[in-house]
């Protein structure tokens, strides 16, 4: 019987083939969309998910809060809080570990060095009751018991000791900055799935003391807070995490800076589950470069995916139902034999569970492509092998039976109620009346196509608002570039920066800190008795010398900048003079400031510009040059302005500036960045969500197109002999093309109708996140609308113009 029934079903398959055609297209669409998005979602919620007990482990972390109530977070707590919650019975494990930036390591044996290698901490054994590391050599029962002792991972001891096993390298010797000599001790393999805990080499806490965190860890202050001390823990079986926050928040009270405390300032701890290391922006993770998850934007496209499948399964059911009365005939005869409603609808749920399943295995054809085609919107290390995890192929199973579901029960359900009589006297006729569904579902496959057509134009509008404001500075040919690790000797960045100058491609050369825009600022409070008024100012530090102000053209409005590099001197920005209770800027010239207990005079008063991305407001700065250059240097980066007219040069101007730049540190890499470029990737995220809703945009149109075409191809065809008597009374092609378009331009105007609001309240809530944004632009909705209907029409008119042009006496000779 099953055979059967699927004999049947692949025989009305072949049979109607353009029809079977544009539901394989469809749903192949929508199940690729799905799969790829679904891959995605599952990648991003697995990260460090094979921990033993990993849902009880947990990193501490610091919330910082203003009085102005603005709230500060750091990842990292004070090296205090290890010993004051140790004991604690809730706690199975306390580790913390401290990351260490080396500047070079040295394999003297084998006359190797490594410059500025990544992912080093200082840690103890408890870091190795946390996390699940294999030992692949070395002693498990005895870890980084001795000060001068480090355990590598397998990649790192490969690079280390080339084409050594792991057991050759145990008591092997490493020197890390030229002077802290340590064994390695043991070997570990690197961890089995994909995780945020990305460290390669684990160094004896006891080591440590031999940098400059010894004071740190020695005198374990509580109001030193640095992101690179890290303590993570793992609860007890029974404990209560609302129980230990509570407790670990009372630590931070007790341990309060009374000063802060008066002037309105308060810090806590909180616990972060390991699971929200990937998606918390709020706390660092340790690789930069890697790319962090947004649960909103997971849940934008796995809406995506819905809408794009749902659009494919709506395809099928309007066809179906259209098509229906074409086996009318085939229901009528299989009810007279016997045939029941039950088997009918399995016979239609066959065909369904058929074409389904041939665009399952097209879209696993389609996901292999498009895994490679899009890597750069992926996660780091996905890959299509993915699909062959248990849960992956699991969903895939469940998804094929609730496709075939939705797309195939209704329609089984209308042809299999069918009334036998009437469909043998031919009496059976399927109309949009009848059937008010078909009518429905066009409307909403449509309503999606225009949400997408809107929405990706208001983002587009808005991505090159962003990419194109004025900020407030010059952006355009300047690049900006570091000095090597421990060269800390400012007279020879200045000789650099002599020598550069001397370079007529270079218009101006300047030392400073960052730019005048940054992911991140120096910030500290500074105070200012506004008469009787003490006014506290979180400020931002921006650090450059004389022509650092030139170089970026930032815009002076009153007073000077400072004389030289060195003196203690403000220009401060117009935000920061307006909280200050200036009315203008020349008031503030000569007023003076309490920066670290010092009074320091203002100078200049600069125009705002944008620090940051347009995401935030414009915060209070302070340009200062190196005032703490005796002790050490706040210019660690080299700022070159090129001649803007010599653009097709630019790439030889920096091979000249390399060949100075390692000609004054042999042997350096030379990174420099174009500042525009430094700018761009402020936006990385909207940029990618552009592409992908460009992506789903068409896929949308695509399928609701699809749709209509075949819903036009079947209503032409019903209608056939009528344009033969219509053209045969005089009616024009126009005519008879308005007559058969009428109908479909009205659905798609009621579903722009339907899509204006929803677009429009999708967009204004995305806008939000924007302290600068565009307006919402009426014309881009009716842009949106009347492309929709553009492309309607022109899959329309595919069939409506050839079946008004054809010869009416093929469709009448049997009149």
């Amino acid at each position: 019987m099953i055979k059967n029934y699927f004999k049947i079903a692949w025989r009305n398959i072949m049979n109607n083939k353009v029809f079977s055609l544009i539901n394989i297209v469809s749903l192949t669409i929508g199940l690729s969309a799905s799969l790829v998005i679904g891959l995605m979602i599952y990648y991003n919620y697995t990260y460090d998910n094979f921990h033993t007990d990993g849902d009880r482990i947990y990193r501490i972390v610091t919330e910082s809060k203003r009085p102005d109530g603005r709230l500060s977070y750091n990842s990292g707590v004070t090296t205090a809080l290890k010993d004051a919650i140790i004991q604690n019975s809730n706690f199975e494990t306390v580790s913390d570990f401290h990351i260490f930036n080396a500047a070079k390591i040295e394999n003297r044996d084998a006359n190797l060095e490594f410059r500025n290698p990544e992912f080093i901490i200082f840690t103890n054994s408890q870091y190795f009751d946390l996390f699940d590391y294999e030992f692949l050599a070395g002693n498990e029962q005895d870890i980084l018991s001795n000060p001068n002792e480090v355990i590598l991972s397998e990649e790192r001891a490969s690079l280390y000791f080339p084409n050594a096993k792991p057991s050759e390298i145990i008591g092997k010797s490493l020197t890390y900055n030229d002077s802290i000599n340590t064994v390695v001790t043991g070997v570990v393999k690197g961890f089995k799935s994909h995780s945020d805990i990305v460290f390669q080499e684990f160094v004896s806490l006891g080591t440590a003391l031999q940098t400059n965190m010894r004071n740190n860890l020695v005198y374990k202050s509580w109001h030193l807070t640095n992101w690179t001390s890290q303590l993570f823990v793992k609860l007890n079986g029974l404990a209560d995490v609302k129980d230990v926050e509570k407790y670990i928040e009372d630590v931070a009270f007790q341990n309060q800076n009374e000063a802060s405390v008066k002037k309105g300032y308060s810090r806590t701890f909180r616990l972060q589950p390991l699971n929200d290391l990937h998606f918390n922006p709020n706390y660092a993770i340790y690789d930069i470069e890697s790319s962090r998850a947004s649960k909103s934007m997971l849940k934008n496209l796995a809406l995506v995916a819905i809408f794009l499948l749902i659009l494919g399964c709506a395809n099928f059911i309007n066809l179906n139902t259209a098509h229906a009365s074409n086996r009318a005939k085939e229901i009528g005869i299989r009810k007279t034999l016997g045939g029941s409603k039950r088997q009918l609808i399995k016979q239609f749920m066959g065909e369904t569970f058929l074409l389904t399943l041939c665009s399952t295995l097209i879209s696993l054809v389609a996901v292999y492509w498009l895994v490679h085609v899009f890597s750069n919107f992926m996660p780091k290390g996905l890959s299509f092998g993915l699909l062959k995890d248990p849960i992956i192929l699991l969903s895939i199973v469940i998804g094929i039976a609730l496709v075939t579901f939705l797309s195939g029960f209704y329609p089984a359900i209308v042809l299999s109620r069918f009334n036998t009589i009437k469909v043998l006297k031919n009496q059976v006729e399927v109309d949009d009346k009848k059937f008010p569904m078909r009518k429905f579902l066009t409307v909403f496959q449509f309503t999606i196509a225009q949400v997408f057509i809107i929405g990706t134009l208001l983002l587009t509008k808005q991505i090159n608002y962003l990419l194109n404001k004025d900020l407030g500075f010059q952006t355009e040919a300047i690049i900006s570039f570091g000095y090597p690790q421990g060269q800390e000797s400012i007279s020879k960045r200045i000789t650099l920066g002599e020598h550069l100058q001397t370079l007529p491609e270079v218009k101006k050369v300047s030392l400073g800190g960052s730019p005048p825009a940054a992911v991140g600022f120096n910030s500290m409070s500074i105070f200012h008795m506004n008469g009787a008024d003490e006014i506290d100012v979180e400020t931002q530090f921006l650090f450059g010398d004389t022509e650092f102000f030139k170089l970026y053209e930032l815009e002076l409005l009153a007073g000077r900048v400072y004389r030289n590099d060195t003196i203690r001197e403000l220009v401060i920005n117009d935000v920061f003079r307006e909280r200050l209770g200036y009315k203008t800027p020349q008031e503030a010239i000569g007023q003076h400031l309490k920066v670290s207990d010092e009074n320091v005079p203002i100078v200049g008063v600069m125009n705002n510009f944008n620090q940051q991305s347009l995401k935030s407001d414009i915060k209070p700065l302070a340009l200062v040059g190196d005032w703490n250059r005796s002790s050490y240097t706040q210019f660690y980066r080299m700022h070159v302005a090129l001649q803007r007219n010599d653009a097709n040069n630019w790439m030889t101007t920096i091979d000249k500036i390399k060949n100075i730049y390692q000609s004054t540190y042999p042997g350096a890499e030379f990174s420099p960045k174009f500042f525009d470029e430094t700018i761009n990737t402020f936006y990385e995220k909207e940029i990618r969500m552009s592409k992908l809703l460009n992506w789903a945009t068409g896929l949308s149109i695509l399928i609701s197109c699809l749709g209509l075409l075949g819903l036009v191809t079947y209503t032409t065809n019903r209608r056939i002999k009528e344009i033969g008597v219509r053209k045969v009374l005089g009616a024009t092609v126009l005519q008879i093309n308005t007559l058969l378009c009428k109908e479909f331009v009205i659905l798609v105007g009621i579903a722009f109708l339907v899509a204006v609001p929803i677009a429009y309240y999708g967009v204004y809530e995305w806008l939000q996140d924007f302290a600068f944004r565009t307006s919402i632009s009426f014309w881009v909705f009716l842009l949106g609308g009347l492309a929709m209907i553009v492309f309607a029409l022109a899959v329309i008119s595919v069939k409506t113009v050839r079946a008004a042009t054809a010869n009416p006496v093929n469709s009448l000779r049997t009149e």
